[in-house]
């Protein structure tokens, strides 16, 4: 529907895409990081850890909600400053999710390959190899915010949490890469006049 902008997904299936140069790296990172989409990600995020009081320390209130707000940001903006910018530049990876089409293969075999580019990045050269600019991206990011999380935040539990929530985000952003162009065809699709 338009809503929410996809900028990292290569949905061309066929041949073989042009990587993207370093400063292409580094717009798309900002990009992700300025995405409106993700600055109401992060109020709602905030909203639901204000209601929870999760990190209690950051108190009640608006003033409360302002910080975890500013932090939801701050944890976008590195882990896609860190991945898709600097660790994708010096690694030579290519930070875009490449879609498998359904012309391809069955649902199955897409949601496991959804999954599994978590984990796998396709280098400049073309090949395939361990997804180190987005795994060590995240990591660095989550280590990043320890520079403004109250203390109280900075156990192994909690980060470990912000991990996993990162990972699942991963996870459900490639899934939508792969399947929203379908759901969008099927049902969305507009008649030709």
């Amino acid at each position: 529907m338009g809503v929410i902008p996809d900028y990292q997904t290569v949905t061309e299936t066929q041949g073989r895409a042009a990587p993207l140069t370093v400063r292409q790296k580094w717009e798309l990172a900002w990009k992700e990081s300025i995405d409106p989409f993700n600055l109401a990600n992060a109020a709602i995020g905030a909203g639901f850890s204000q209601i929870g009081n999760q990190t209690p320390k950051y108190g009640e209130g608006g003033r409360a909600f302002s910080e975890r707000y500013a932090a939801a940001l701050a944890d976008f903006s590195t882990q896609n400053l860190f991945s898709a910018g600097l660790l994708a530049s010096v690694l030579h990876q290519d930070p875009r999710y490449f879609r498998k089409g359904p012309e391809k293969s069955g649902i199955a075999h897409r949601v496991l390959y959804s999954i599994g580019q978590v984990a796998v990045a396709r280098q400049d050269s073309g090949r395939t190899a361990f997804n180190a600019s987005g795994i060590f991206g995240m990591l660095l990011g989550i280590a990043a915010s320890n520079i403004y999380y109250p203390a109280a935040s900075v156990r192994g539990e909690v980060m470990a949490a912000r991990v996993e929530t990162s990972l699942f985000g991963s996870v459900t952003g490639n899934l939508m890469s792969e399947f929203w162009p379908d759901v969008q065809k099927k049902f969305f699709h507009r008649r030709k006049p």
